[in-house]
């Protein structure tokens, strides 16, 4: 591109604007809206014309061109994120049932581990390839009984779930689709 001395011009990765003060090869200097002057590479600079105008009719224009029929192209499916949003159970009793009234904590313990071990398979049959189990801290027991639960299936790893959204209460699953 060419530049004068009073070109306005613009850097190309900066947010810099300025009038070509002199030119040395390709080396130009601009001084910069608050009068400093700076020296870039003619590469980095474009050079800043005067506003283009156009009428409305104009604009109707291109847009009558632009509608004539096309033939349609093949969608493509795209391949699955790897960051597709997780399955999420909450194992929590209160999530569960209405009322403990009754319950003693082996029958609690019971209705998690069976609801854990329904939500599995369902992600399974979906092909929902990670489920995040929520358990909560509390003593261990429903987390050590999660990992005898899922030692059981060959094509399933577990792990502790992201610390930053679940802290040490959750557990992520990754099920293996094609074994």
């Amino acid at each position: 591109m060419e530049f004068k001395v009073g070109d306005k011009v613009a850097v190309l990765d900066d947010v810099i604007e300025g009038i070509v003060e002199s030119i040395k090869g390709t080396d130009i200097t601009i001084v910069d809206q608050e009068g400093f002057p700076m020296q870039y590479d003619a590469s980095q600079l474009v050079k800043l014309g005067k506003s283009l105008r156009v009428t409305n009719h104009e604009v109707a224009q291109v847009k009558s061109e632009k509608e004539v029929p096309r033939r349609k192209k093949n969608v493509i499916s795209k391949k699955k994120e790897r960051n597709a949003p997780k399955m999420e159970v909450d194992l929590h009793i209160s999530k569960l049932t209405k009322s403990t009234r009754g319950m003693t904590n082996f029958d609690m313990l019971n209705l998690q581990l069976d609801t854990a071990k329904r939500q599995l398979e369902f992600a399974m049959r979906k092909r929902i390839q990670k489920v995040v189990f929520i358990h909560g801290v509390g003593e261990g027991v429903l987390k050590e009984e999660l990992k005898y639960l899922f030692k059981k299936y060959d094509n399933v790893k577990f792990y502790d779930a992201e610390y930053q959204k679940y802290g040490l209460g959750a557990t992520e699953v990754y099920i293996f689709q094609n074994l």
